[in-house]
Order: structure tokens, then C-alpha cells, then sequence
């Protein structure tokens, strides 16, 4: 993984996977100048065919620019309705047929405009269709631009299970506009954080001091301190998955809360939850499970439960609680179960973590029901 900067302070930072390495771009990129934007597309669209995937929230605000920076080549254009609910293998058969129809060969090059619903579910139409065609992530939502652009995972939900289908497939590039942050919706913007808090408690202690630090400029939506924590999100996850491409050993770490947080997305219905509120959930609960059965400290886990909430994250279900059996069978359907075993990113401490699958069943009731514990 390597960085740089240009004197337009936009920075970037290399994904290293051998022949599949890409870029990420952080910064005012231009999205909403066609001319500035097209320096950046230009090259890397090989062929003559694009077919933009989007959603009816996004492309009123962005679709425009994006299609003049493509020029005058064959652009067609797919809308999603937005929503969690829509990543399925619904919407992946509409796109495909979609571009079968509009005749998209194997030289089309797919371009994800929005959140991760869009950008997942173009790239598993992408690795899928003909065999697989480029395509580039231009993510619009915080927890696409920290996360879910990053990194190869492409998948669609099923009603057993969140992105049960899918493939490892790498964009081209990611080109993360910094400036389109500013029309998120508050709750959004909120889910994205969770996923940039989970870095700090996973790979870096000093991150996670940062964030405890900087509550106000993040909530205030600072244009330097969202370059900040996206350049390190991004290099802490682009590191990771350099290291373990397909996720057999180290990139599991990345999951930290993430099997909590999948079950209660599944069990409350996709779209009750966002998905960075069910993971901020999920890693208070990740963290009381480390406290009781690795020796996770209590007053750090304190700190996680506060840094969130400070965010303005949910920490807790609510008034939503879900039942304990049907939340320990919904975890025993997750991706990260291995051999029938569950397992779990615990904390040692901030900043190291490890994957744990002795967790004992009455251990994980006391978490998910601490009043019987």
C-alpha cells in the first residue's frame, strides 16, 4: 500500500494485489465539473461501453456531471430504488438483463454511483456478467468511501442471510469524493462513522485516540478531519486486505461486530437498521463479549460505548429486542461461521484483536440477554 499527495491536497493511496492493484482517489475530486472528473475516468475506461448503476437518491444529485465528464461514449443508465431491501438477486437479475438488452459486451466498463447497496451489488453484476467486466466505485455515502468501496467484496442478501451471495472482485479504482458528504441525511452520515470507529479499535490505538479527540470537527462535518479519517480508514483496510485477499486468516478482523450486527439487520428486517448502526450495536456487544471471556477491559470497553454514542450511533436495540435464541441461529448462518462453529472478532485490548471461536453458549446468552447473566 503506498500514498501520495498533489498540490491539489487530494490524496491517494494504492491497493497492492499484484496484477489486480488499484487506486483509491480522497479528496474534492470534481465530481460535479464534468471536465475536472473525466481526467480521472478517462483512464480507465478501455472500451466504448459504460452503463452507470445508481439509485433515485443519488442521481438527481450527481448523474448529470458524471455523465458529461463520460463523453461521447455509449452511456446507459440503471436506477435502483434506494434501500437495503433492494440488494438482492432481484435487482442483480434487472441489471443484467438490463445490460443484455442494451447489448454491453465484455469490453463495458459498470460504474457504481452511490452508497454500498449500489456499489456491492454493480460489483457482483460486474464480476459476474460475461465473466466479468471493470467497473469503477464512486461511492457517495461515508460508509462506502471508509469501507464497503474498499477492499473486492461484492454480494447481494439473502433472506437467510446478509450478502450470502457474491464474489471477491476489485474495482478499477475507487474515487471517493470528499465533497458529497455534505448531502448525506444526519443518520446516514452517522452509519458511515461506525465502520471508521471500528478501525481504530481493530488496527490503531492512536486512531482511536484521534477520534476520541476530534467528536466535534466529525460531527461538524470538518472537510480536513473527514480527509483524515477516510485516508486512514482506507489505508488500514487497503493494508488488510493486501495481506489476505479472500479473507483465509487476517482480513477477518475487519468483521469486528459485524456478526452481531448481520443477525440483527437479518432478523429486524434489511433497512430497519442501517448498517452502520446495526455494527456500532453489534461492536458494543462484540466488546462485553471480550470483556467476559478474554479479559477485554471493562473501562475500554466503556470508551467504545461512548465514542459512539457521542458520534450520535445507537449503542443498544432499544425498544427492538430481539429474541436470543433466534439472534444465536441467525449468527450460526453467518458467512464467518467455520465448520459449524461461530466465530468472533474479539479485543484484547484497543488496537489488537483477534478471531475466537471457543466462545461458550452461555457466555454468548449472558451478552445478548444480560439480564440473565
Amino acid at each position: 500500500m503506498n500514498r501520495s499527495a498533489d498540490e491539489t491536497n487530494r490524496q491517494s493511496l494504492q491497493v497492492d494485489l499484484g496484477e489486480r492493484s488499484y487506486t483509491i482517489h480522497i479528496g474534492a475530486l470534481g465530481i460535479r465539473e464534468p471536465a475536472e472528473f473525466a481526467k480521472l475516468l478517462d483512464p480507465l475506461i478501455a472500451g466504448q461501453q459504460v452503463a452507470v448503476i445508481t439509485n433515485e437518491t443519488v442521481a438527481p444529485l450527481y448523474l448529470d456531471a458524471v455523465l458529461g465528464a463520460l463523453g461521447q461514449r455509449q452511456v446507459d443508465v440503471y436506477q435502483l430504488p434506494d434501500g437495503e431491501s433492494h440488494k438482492n438477486l432481484a435487482s442483480f437479475e434487472a441489471v443484467t438483463t438490463f445490460l443484455l438488452e442494451a447489448r454491453h459486451n465484455r469490453t463495458t466498463c459498470l460504474i457504481a454511483l452511490g452508497g454500498g447497496v449500489v456499489g456491492d451489488l454493480c460489483g457482483f453484476v460486474a464480476a459476474t456478467f460475461q465473466r466479468g467486466v471493470d467497473f469503477i466505485q464512486i461511492p457517495t455515502t461515508l460508509l462506502a468511501q471508509v469501507d464497503s468501496s474498499v477492499g473486492g467484496k461484492t454480494a447481494v442478501n439473502h433472506p437467510a442471510g446478509k450478502n450470502m451471495i457474491g464474489a471477491f472482485y476489485q474495482p478499477k479504482a475507487v474515487l471517493a469524493d470528499t465533497t458529497v458528504l455534505a448531502t448525506l441525511p444526519p443518520r446516514e452520515y452517522a452509519a458511515g462513522l461506525a465502520e471508521v470507529v471500528k478501525y481504530g479499535v481493530i488496527d490503531d490505538v492512536e486512531f482511536f485516540r484521534w477520534l476520541e479527540a476530534n467528536v466535534a470537527a466529525l460531527r461538524s462535518r470538518s472537510s480536513d478531519a473527514l480527509q483524515q479519517v477516510i485516508l486512514r480508514s482506507c489505508a488500514s483496510k487497503a493494508k488488510v486486505v493486501s495481506e489476505d485477499e479472500r479473507e483465509s486468516g487476517r482480513r477477518a478482523i475487519l468483521n469486528f461486530g459485524h456478526t452481531f450486527g448481520h443477525a440483527i439487520e437479518k432478523l429486524a428486517g434489511y433497512g430497519q437498521w442501517l448498517h452502520g448502526e446495526a455494527v456500532a450495536i453489534g461492536m458494543v456487544m462484540a466488546a462485553d463479549l471480550s470483556v467476559r471471556h478474554c479479559g477485554f477491559a471493562q473501562v475500554d470497553a466503556l470508551r467504545l460505548r461512548h465514542l459512539l454514542e457521542a458520534l450520535g450511533l445507537p449503542v443498544t436495540l432499544g425498544d427492538q429486542e430481539l429474541e436470543t435464541q433466534a439472534m444465536i441461529e441467525a449468527m450460526g448462518l453467518d458467512k464467518k461461521v467455520s465448520d459449524g462453529q461461530l466465530r468472533f472478532v474479539l479485543a484484547r485490548q484497543l488496537g489488537e484483536v483477534y478471531v475466537c471461536d471457543d466462545v461458550s453458549v452461555q457466555t454468548l446468552k449472558a451478552v445478548l440477554d444480560p439480564s440473565q447473566s
